[in-house]
């Protein structure tokens, strides 16, 4: 479930009118719900509760301060891929030794950070990085623990920019070599075998590719713990949301819960991987990010213009692709709604931003209700990969974030000041007047 939806003629976040939180803070604007973002998080929490696991998640779906405080107080652990997440992470709150560390390219600083601050666990991505970290380690006069990420070569059938668990992708260690690496690593005194990691990609809507990639990973978990003692199986992340609601009669129905037949649940998935993951005798470690805050988010935007030409219809709105870059980054669709909903036909749209890109466009000839300078639109599942993607571009100011819990609301990032996106520029004193 999520905490979106109308109440009369108004599309409220919990107890709040998106329209009046458009009015008090400005747009472009990311809303969060609290109560999502907990509901998420304790509904997969409990699916799992057959095993002993650890949800850890992942930050880089949403890196606001406020959110990861949210999951901080749910004891939630956290996967980081940057020694700057690390560091939200414990500016939020979050506990350093219930981090994984995951992601391809981790620098000599970074290991030494995470070392310090005791991590859980290093995903560790290739032989190079696990001497890297060997090296440092033995500088820190400590062990490090590690889990290598095996790639077990399975389709996630997922959107190509986010698969990770296939051969042609930059993650982890093929599966045939894992072994042997392990054996090797054991000889390096200053490392941990602790675990064995995985993840396939981002996104799936079907547990079949999960299953198929526990049931690969599952033997060699088993031969791991017998040989080298490891303590934990990452089954990594990707249980998808629902972005495009469902159609009744031919009629978009403007706001539909993701609670619908095909959507995979927490449930489903535990019910297909726990009879796998018992069997193992490890802790289970899930990396989810998508799946909590995805649909605790919708990003506001005002309508600046309505612009026809010919049979087209164009709704220039003040956010952008340096806003949300996922249209124009995944060909990703987003739910667009008005906060205020009137009665009326629906006719095709193009909803663009004002970047000077023909790529900053978050829907072609959508059917949508008629709408005119001044109103608001949501466009809605916008908690993960929205904000944490922003950029400066065309130098737009980073939006501001709101949370919302039952009728509170707070600000949890200010909208960036213009001279702030300059502030540690300068020009070189050859060329000032």
């Amino acid at each position: 479930m999520h905490h979106f939806h109308y109440a009369g003629r108004q599309l409220k976040c919990e107890g709040l009118s998106l329209e009046t939180l458009a009015k008090r803070f400005g747009t472009p604007l990311f809303v969060y719900s609290q109560a999502t973002l907990t509901d998420h998080y304790r509904r997969l929490d409990t699916a799992m509760s057959g095993v002993d696991h650890q949800i850890c998640f992942a930050v880089k779906s949403n890196s606001n301060l406020g959110v990861l405080r949210v999951l901080a107080s749910q004891s939630s652990g956290f996967d980081i891929v940057s020694g700057g997440e690390l560091r939200r992470v414990m500016a939020a709150g979050g506990d350093p030794r219930q981090c994984v560390f995951a992601g391809v390219g981790k620098t000599e600083e970074e290991i030494r950070l995470a070392l310090r601050h005791r991590v859980y666990s290093f995903n560790v991505e290739s032989e190079a990085e696990l001497h890297r970290i060997s090296r440092v380690a033995a500088a820190l006069r400590c062990r490090a623990p590690i889990a290598l990420r095996v790639n077990p070569d399975v389709d996630a059938r997922t959107h190509a920019k986010i698969t990770t668990g296939t051969y042609e992708n930059k993650f982890g260690i093929a599966f045939e070599t894992v072994e042997s690496l392990y054996a090797r690593a054991a000889r390096l005194p200053n490392l941990w075998l602790r675990g064995v990691q995985m993840h396939i990609g981002s996104q799936l809507t079907s547990v079949t590719p999960f299953e198929e990639a526990v049931r690969k990973v599952v033997p060699l978990a088993q031969r791991l713990k017998e040989r080298h003692g490891i303590e934990f199986f990452s089954v990594g992340g990707g249980i998808g949301i629902v972005y495009q609601p469902a159609l009744e009669s031919g009629q978009a129905d403007w706001w539909k819960s993701p609670a619908g037949s095909k959507m995979l649940t927490p449930e489903r998935y535990a019910t297909r991987l726990l009879p796998l993951l018992q069997s193992v005798g490890l802790r289970v470690l899930l990396e989810p990010g998508r799946f909590i805050s995805g649909n605790a988010g919708a990003l506001l935007t005002r309508v600046e213009y309505v612009k026809r030409t010919g049979r087209k219809t164009f709704v220039i709105v003040d956010a952008a692709m340096n806003d949300l870059v996922r249209p124009a980054f995944y060909e990703a669709y987003h739910e667009i709604v008005p906060t205020t909903r009137r009665p009326g036909p629906v006719i095709p749209t193009d909803v663009v931003g004002p970047i000077c890109e023909s790529g900053d466009t978050f829907c072609k000839e959508r059917p949508l209700p008629r709408v005119k300078e001044g109103d608001t639109l949501a466009l809605l599942s916008a908690g993960a990969y929205g904000s944490a993607m922003g950029s400066t571009y065309n130098s737009r100011p980073l939006a501001a974030e709101v949370l919302v819990s039952g009728s509170k609301v707070a600000e949890v990032r200010r909208r960036q000041a213009l001279k702030d996106m300059w502030k540690d520029e300068s020009v070189p004193t050859w060329l000032r007047v």
